[in-house]
């Protein structure tokens, strides 16, 4: 709460609120301050919330800033679940329910306008049902959806150009520099024009030229079918052979086995399927609720401060000390059948456990053959665009199956032995751990006795000696197979590299030959080029005519509906106040005295008369004050003096009391001593 609180004040304390609160201030703030408040917050996501809520009732207030909320879609918190209590608290300016307000609309009032800003013109007005019957009112309310339809993919239009990054000044720089291509190609167009003019038969020439375009598109057209068409064929044998290969192997598992070992091998894959439908699927999708259920649980609580995340860990420490107490007093109960019962549990848990290793063991494995085939497939699409050259066979694909199941084995095999070798390795450690500790007690009794016998560290000076010695040895024999080493190396490399210069031989005298043609390609290259650019240039100049021909038609239709709805409202206006004026008319000339009663003149004549009332009587009153206001302060000042004297009075009697209790007391001193 805390928390919130900071944040609240330090978001009224920035523009455009600048409230200069601080935590003591906001929260000592009367209700009616504080519902101000979220009022002129309120009134910076919508502008037309801005009003004095001192001149607005209470009931008001509440179904206005309701509505608004409501709009933007906020959601009181948990504890706030009866919506009668949430309004009540939000009409007498409850703290618990302001706060959370403030608190949410702050975090995001940039996305807050933008919602209130849509919602007035994607909010339907709400037409009964029977008036809906009228043609003239259906017609007008279908307008109006079309015209909310119409307004949001013009708003997601403007959207997208906000968020597209084009700037006018890049715009109007790329208009200018397009103009002068265009100008250029213009020029370059008249020149070639006037150069062909004086070639003779240049129009047979420019038709000839035309026709040889349309056969060369023709051409690409029938070579991209022909591409197709190869995709085509290759897809059809691809799946034929894959028919042919499982019709292979369909029969050869049906000549290889029987009755038997079938129904063997559906029995057990029917138990797989059974336990993964029945035990092990049903237990991950339960985990998966609980975890949905907390996560969505965690969601739809308020956040927590450090103050409530502390109370938690607290009640977590205290929970895990009474399981931990729990466990030690079952441990210290030691009940022999228990210890039975517990030896079975702990077997039957084993059980389980290998149960599920083995159940995510055949998943991840399932999960690998369906990433293999995907794998596969994949690869054979790659292999089918690169025209196929490098695909799979028939036999060849057998083959490489049985490698895969041969690896399979051996995979399983050096499964068993790591796992053989681990066992052996945890043995082999506690041996030596045991090794270890029987050295550390010889050590011990062996330096006693060097001790009782007058040589200490005679048994490390040995060791040292022994362990300098070997080290000494294994550097020899390891400058041996280094020297070596080099020199095989040395030979191997002078062998490869003639090696890789025989084999490089034939590649380069190939790749001259294709520097060649990389040129003649590169050449063709750039005629394609200037023939694209100058036809693109010619497709641009057509597209930016078009382009500023919608853009005209599209600002006069926007005129045009401006000025449409403008003339709209107007006339609405006109029509409430001719309806207004004929109500009065008629209320004026009835003789019904009720219905004169209601009539504005009536009412505002009625209140021009009290007002001029209440005029006249303020005038006589203060004609009377301006008449009295000398003899009153001259009465005042009368007052005034007598409460001076009387003061003065007062301050000489307490003076005498004061002087005659003195001397009373020097008489009794006195007469004291004369008796003494």
């Amino acid at each position: 709460m805390s928390e919130q609180l900071k944040f609240i004040v330090e978001q009224l304390n920035k523009a455009p609120f600048k409230k200069n609160f601080n935590l003591i201030t906001f929260d000592s703030l009367e209700p009616m301050q504080l519902l101000q408040i979220l009022n002129d917050v309120l009134a910076e996501i919508d502008p037309k919330q801005a009003i004095d809520i001192r001149e607005e009732m209470p009931e008001q207030t509440a179904k206005r800033m309701f509505t608004l909320l409501g709009m933007l879609k906020y959601k009181p918190p948990g504890n706030v679940t009866d919506v009668s209590s949430f309004r009540q608290g939000l009409v007498t300016g409850n703290k618990p329910v302001i706060h959370p307000i403030l608190h949410w609309l702050l975090q995001r009032v940039s996305e807050l306008k933008k919602r209130s800003y849509l919602a007035r013109f994607l909010v339907k007005l709400e037409v009964p049902a029977e008036f809906l019957q009228d043609d003239v009112i259906n017609d007008t309310y279908h307008q109006y959806e079309e015209l909310v339809e119409g307004f949001k993919t013009y708003h997601k239009e403007c959207e997208q150009l906000r968020t597209s990054g084009f700037s006018t000044a890049e715009i109007r720089r790329d208009i200018s520099a397009m103009e002068e291509e265009k100008d250029q190609l213009i020029k370059r167009v008249e020149r070639l024009k006037k150069r062909v003019e004086s070639v003779s038969n240049h129009q047979w020439m420019l038709e000839q030229a035309r026709q040889l375009r349309v056969e060369k598109e023709r051409e690409e057209s029938l070579a991209q079918q022909k591409q197709e068409q190869k995709n085509q064929l290759f897809q059809a044998e691809q799946r034929l052979q894959r028919s042919q290969l499982q019709l292979k192997d369909l029969r050869q598992a049906a000549a290889d086995a029987n009755p038997e070992s079938l129904m063997k091998r559906l029995e057990e894959e029917i138990k797989i399927n059974s336990y993964m439908v029945s035990e092990k699927l049903p237990k991950e999708l339960e985990n998966k609720r609980r975890t949905v259920q907390y996560l969505q649980k965690v969601v739809s609580e308020p956040a927590m401060g450090q103050a409530e995340l502390q109370v938690l860990e607290d009640k977590i420490k205290e929970v895990n000390s009474q399981i931990n107490q729990l466990i030690e007093k079952r441990m210290m109960r030691n009940d022999p059948m228990d210890d039975k019962l517990t030896l079975f549990r702990q077997q039957a848990s084993i059980i389980i456990r290998k149960k599920e290793a083995k159940a995510e063991e055949l998943q991840e494995a399932r999960e690998e053959l369906a990433a293999a085939e995907r794998e596969l497939a994949q690869r054979t699409s790659q292999a089918r665009d690169q025209d196929g050259d490098e695909v799979i066979r028939g036999d060849e694909l057998k083959r490489l199956v049985v490698k895969l199941r041969s690896k399979g084995t051996m995979h399983k095999k050096k499964r068993q032995e790591i796992a053989e070798l681990k066992a052996e390795y945890g043995v082999l450690q506690r041996t030596e751990e045991i090794l270890k500790q029987r050295h550390e007690a010889i050590q011990q009794q062996l330096q006693t006795m060097e001790a009782q016998k007058g040589i200490s560290g005679y048994s490390d000076t040995q060791e040292e000696l022994e362990r300098v010695s070997a080290i000494k040895s294994e550097l020899d024999e390891k400058k041996g197979r280094t020297l070596d080493g080099m020199s095989e190396m040395v030979k191997k490399l002078n062998s490869v590299i003639v090696e890789k210069k025989s084999a490089l031989a034939p590649i380069i005298k190939e790749l001259r030959s294709l520097r060649q043609q990389c040129q003649e390609l590169t050449q063709e290259y750039e005629e394609k080029k200037a023939q694209y650019e100058s036809c693109a240039a010619g497709l641009e100049s057509n597209r930016s005519k078009l382009e500023q021909e919608v853009k005209a038609l599209r600002e006069e239709t926007g005129q045009e509906e401006n000025r449409y709805h403008y003339i709209n409202s107007m006339t609405e206006i006109i029509e409430m106040q001719m309806q207004r004026a004929a109500d009065e008319m008629k209320a004026y000339v009835s003789s019904d005295p009720q219905e004169k009663k209601k009539a504005i003149r009536e009412v505002y004549m009625k209140n021009i008369a009290e007002q001029e009332s209440l005029g006249k009587k303020l005038r006589e009153k203060q004609k009377a004050v301006r008449e009295n206001h000398g003899a009153n302060m001259k009465q005042m000042k009368m007052w005034r003096d007598l409460e001076q004297l009387m003061e003065c009075k007062r301050q000489c009697f307490i003076r005498a009391q004061s002087q005659a209790s003195i001397g009373q007391v020097i008489q009794e001193g006195g007469e004291d001593r004369l008796v003494l």
